[in-house]
C-alpha cells in the first residue's frame, strides 16, 4: 500500500514498524527461512492457548516483526488460491471481490518467470513487482512427487497459479536472483526511494480518534509515547492477530470483552478477533533408501559450504526454500474444487528446524483446506505490550478430524506409488501399522502443527452485519477514517498459503482508498474438474 499509494506523487505516506532491518543473510537467503521465523528478533514470538482437541499442546503462531512483516520470515511458497474461494468471498458479503475482481489485481502485482515449466502466460502478470520464480528441480524426489500423484490416477497442472489449480506440478516461489523476493524488497524500499515516503520506527498503542474519525495513532517510542496525526485516513495492516489487538485497545470490538478490561467502547463489533482460521499441517514423513535428501547437507561443514556459496554467488542450494513440487487435489467425490494441499520436501525435518528424522528421508506437508473450526483473538489485558490470547480450536468438529484424516491417506497412497519404489524406506511418520481412525487420530493429536495461515480476524462483509469489521472498501465499519487491509479481512480462508492474496489486498485496497475505479474485471473460468460429483480423481 505504501507503494501504490505514493506512486503519483500527490499524497504523503507515514510507514509505520516496531521491527527493524531485513538485511542480512537469516532472511535473505531462501534456504535459512527456518531460522528467522524462530528469533525473537524477526518473530513476535506468539503461541496459541493449550488447543483441547491436541492433547492440550500450544503451538507456535510465528508473526513478522521486521520490515516486510511476515513475507520476511515466510516459506516463501506463493499460492493465489482457488478461484471458487474469491467467489465464496462475494457470496459472504464482500462485494467485489469476486474471482473476475481480484485476478486482474493479481496479474498487476506479478512479474511470472516460468522457468521453461509450461502454464499459459495469459493468467499471469508481466511486470509486477513481485517476481513471482521456480525452483530448478534438480533432485529426482521432485519428478518422483509429481509422477506418483498421476500413477495415483490425480491430475496433472503446469502452473497451479493460472487456469488449473487442480493436480500435481512444479511450486511457485517469491525468490529472484536467490534472494527471498518479499514485500520489502518488491515494494517498501522503491516506495521509500520517494521523497513523500517515510518509515518510523515504533510500537503503535491504539488508534487516536476525534468524535468518531481516526485521526492518528499513538506510538511508542524511545519510552516515550508521541501522537502521530493522519491527513486523511489511518490503516492498520499488522496481520490478523495485531490488527484486532490494535482495534480492540481501540475501542473497537466485542463491547462486553472490552469493558471488562476497562476499555471504553467506541464501537460494538463483536466480529473483531472472531472468525479466526488456519490451515493445520502434518508432516507425512517416509524414509529414503537412497542418500539423494537433504540430510546429507544437515551438518555444520555442508551448511557453511551452502551459506559461503550462495553468499558469494547467489546461488546453490541456498537459493532455494525447498519447496519445488505441490499438488492440490479433491478429498473425496463431491468436493467440486481442491480441498488439500500438499508441500513437498526431499528432508524429513519438522518445518520450524528443530527436528530431523535420524537419516535420510522425505516428506509432505498435508492438511485440509477448508475446515470448520474457528478461533479468536481476545486482548490479556489493556496494556499494548501484553501479546493477546490466541485460541485457534483446531480440529473441534467431527468432519474436520475425518478430513484431516483422509489427507494422511491419501498422501500414503502417493508414497505406495511406483515412483518411489526406487527411493521408499519405511513409513516414519504416522509409522507403519498406525492405521486406525483412533490411531491416526492420536498421532494427529501429538504431531499436527500449524501451517502458519491465521486470517479472517476482521472479516469483510456488508455494513448492515454484525459480524463484519470492514466493509468491501476495507473501512472499519461503525467509525470514519479508519480501514484494514491484510489477511484479517478475509471472510474465509483460501486455498493454499496466504501470502499472496494478502499482498492482492494491499494491491486492491490502495484503489479503493485513493477512490480509483476497481481495475476492468477478468471473467475468464478457471478450470474445475469435470469429474468432481462422482469421483475424487
Amino acid at each position: 500500500m505504501a507503494y501504490r499509494l505514493s506512486e503519483d506523487g500527490r499524497h504523503s505516506v507515514l510507514v509505520l514498524e516496531f521491527g527493524g532491518t531485513d538485511r542480512g543473510p537469516l532472511i535473505q537467503m531462501p534456504a535459512a527461512l527456518s531460522i528467522p521465523m524462530n528469533m525473537a528478533r524477526y518473530d513476535w514470538g506468539y503461541r496459541s492457548e493449550p488447543e483441547p482437541h491436541l492433547g492440550g499442546r500450544s503451538l507456535a503462531c510465528p508473526r513478522g516483526k521486521v520490515i516486510g512483516g511476515s513475507s520476511s520470515i515466510n516459506g516463501m511458497v506463493y499460492v493465489r488460491g482457488h478461484a471458487m474461494d474469491f467467489e465464496h468471498w462475494a457470496e459472504a458479503g464482500a462485494n467485489g471481490w469476486a474471482y473476475a475482481d481480484v485476478l486482474p489485481y493479481f496479474r498487476r502485482m506479478e512479474t511470472w518467470h516460468d522457468g521453461g515449466h509450461g502454464g499459459d502466460p495469459a493468467w499471469r502478470g508481466t511486470d509486477g513487482p513481485l517476481h513471482v520464480t521456480r525452483g530448478p528441480r534438480t533432485n529426482p524426489l521432485f519428478k518422483a512427487f509429481v509422477e506418483a500423484g498421476a500413477e495415483a490416477g490425480y491430475e496433472r497442472t503446469d502452473d497451479y497459479n493460472g487456469e488449473k489449480q487442480e493436480g500435481f506440478g512444479p511450486m511457485d516461489a517469491t525468490i529472484w536472483k536467490g534472494r527471498r523476493w518479499s514485500t520489502a524488497n518488491a515494494y517498501l524500499r522503491p516506495a521509500l526511494a520517494r521523497p513523500n515516503v517515510e518509515l518510523v520506527r515504533g510500537l503503535v498503542q491504539r488508534v487516536v480518534f476525534e468524535g468518531s474519525r481516526a485521526v492518528g495513532v499513538e506510538i511508542l517510542r524511545g519510552g516515550t509515547v508521541t501522537r502521530v496525526t493522519a491527513r486523511r485516513e489511518v490503516i492498520l495492516a499488522a496481520s490478523s492477530i495485531n490488527s484486532p489487538k490494535l482495534l480492540m485497545l481501540s475501542g473497537i470490538g466485542p463491547a462486553a470483552h472490552l469493558a471488562a478490561l476497562g476499555i471504553d467502547v467506541r464501537a460494538d463489533r463483536p466480529g473483531v478477533g472472531s472468525n479466526l482460521q488456519d490451515h493445520l499441517e502434518i508432516y507425512v514423513q517416509q524414509a529414503a533408501s537412497q542418500p539423494i535428501t537433504l540430510y546429507k547437507h544437515w551438518n555444520p561443514i555442508s551448511k557453511g559450504a551452502i551459506g559461503l556459496q550462495w553468499l558469494l554467488t547467489g546461488k546453490g542450494l541456498g537459493a532455494s526454500n525447498q519447496f519445488e513440487s505441490a499438488a492440490f487435489v479433491r478429498s473425496r467425490a463431491g468436493v467440486p474444487y481442491p480441498d488439500v494441499q500438499f508441500h513437498f520436501l526431499p528432508f524429513a525435518v519438522r518445518y520450524d528446524g528443530k527436528f530431523t528424522a535420524d537419516g535420510h528421508g522425505y516428506q509432505v506437508h498435508v492438511g485440509p483446506m477448508r475446515a470448520e473450526s474457528r478461533g479468536t483473538v481476545r486482548l490479556a489485558s489493556a496494556a499494548p505490550e501484553d501479546a493477546p490470547t490466541i485460541r485457534f480450536n483446531y480440529l473441534s468438529t467431527e468432519v474436520d478430524r475425518a478430513d484431516f484424516r483422509r489427507t494422511i491417506r491419501i498422501a500414503r497412497e502417493i508414497f505406495a506409488q511406483p515412483a518411489f519404489a526406487p527411493f521408499r524406506g519405511r513409513e516414519i511418520q504416522p509409522g507403519e501399522g498406525v492405521d486406525s481412525d483412533e490411531a491416526l487420530d492420536a498421532v494427529i493429536r501429538a504431531h499436527a502443527e500449524s501451517a502458519y495461515h491465521p486470517c479472517g480476524t476482521c472479516r469483510m462483509g456488508r455494513a448492515d452485519d454484525p459480524g463484519a469489521v470492514v466493509d468491501p472498501a476495507c473501512r472499519v465499519i461503525g467509525v470514519e477514517g479508519l480501514r484494514v487491509a491484510d489477511s484479517s479481512i478475509f471472510p474465509r480462508i483460501p486455498n493454499g498459503n496466504l501470502n499472496a492474496p494478502s499482498i492482492m489486498v494491499g494491491e486492491k485496497a490502495s484503489d479503493h482508498i485513493l477512490g480509483r475505479p476497481p481495475l476492468p474485471r477478468d471473467n475468464r473460468a478457471p478450470w474445475i474438474n469435470p469429474r468432481w460429483e462422482t469421483s475424487d480423481r
